[in-house]
């Protein structure tokens, strides 16, 4: 195959598995729902090829299952299933703080930082903060993430963070929006940020374990995020995929 065509067909495969894993976040396909090869095709407007490739690498992310009589299936996902998930991205994040704290920063690079630090101190001056603002915050919420990810000096360990975040519900702003609607998102974000703040100054004064610790239990706040959003289900319009989440009393 020339390498045209290879590129072609690996363009196509990453816009169908864009366009499948957006239609199963936004609640197009349901839990339960059976996907098949030719269906996708349908769908995304891809040949059958980079479809089939889409459909195997969004079951490698665990929001497909395959089915015996062929196809896929949309999974649904315990609460058990999305914490754990979380915490594994929060140890990942740990160490990438560890390690940017142990082997030194220097304030040229850690500029970038505080400047989303100082964005977000912005957004969070709003009261009531803005279903706008909410979604601001995501988008800095992950370049600070990223950035930080980046510290570690340790393309494997950013590798494994990329792949922890990709697991459904796992990214660092999965249930922001979710949570927007909600009484408590205001308090959450503030101590979200304080997190950010501590982070920030532990690697400043290379206190690799505090660095850590800190990221350990800025991931569990997502864990706190997780429970409210699930309790508060009426506002579905804001987090779809909420509905692939099963709860005890589902």
């Amino acid at each position: 195959m020339a390498e045209r065509e290879v590129d072609r067909s690996v363009s196509q495969t990453v816009k169908a598995q864009l366009a499948l894993r957006d239609q199963i976040l936004s609640g197009s396909l349901r839990p339960g729902e059976r996907i098949s090869e030719l269906q996708a095709v349908e769908t995304t407007g891809a040949s059958r090829t980079p479809v089939r490739m889409a459909l195997v690498r969004l079951e490698e992310e665990g929001l497909l299952e395959a089915i015996p009589s062929g196809g896929f299936m949309v999974k649904a996902f315990s609460e058990r299933d999305i914490s754990d998930s979380i915490e594994l991205r929060g140890t990942l994040e740990g160490l990438a703080a560890r390690f940017a704290a142990e082997r030194g920063v220097s304030a040229r690079e850690l500029e970038p930082l505080k400047e989303c630090l100082a964005a977000i101190d912005e957004l969070l001056g709003q009261v009531p903060i803005s279903i706008e603002a909410f979604s601001s915050y995501v988008t800095l919420n992950a370049r600070f993430h990223a950035l930080l990810t980046e510290l570690s000096r340790s393309p494997p360990l950013v590798r494994q963070i990329d792949r922890a975040s990709a697991l459904p519900f796992a990214s660092p702003s999965g249930f922001v929006m979710a949570q927007s609607a909600l009484p408590e998102a205001q308090q959450i974000l503030i101590i979200a940020q304080e997190h950010h703040r501590v982070v920030i100054d532990a690697i400043e004064n290379r206190e690799g374990a505090r660095a850590e610790a800190v990221m350990r239990e800025h991931a569990r706040l997502a864990v706190r995020n997780l429970r409210l959003a699930l309790r508060n289900r009426t506002h579905l319009d804001l987090l779809p995929a909420l509905a692939l989440i099963k709860t005890a009393t589902d």
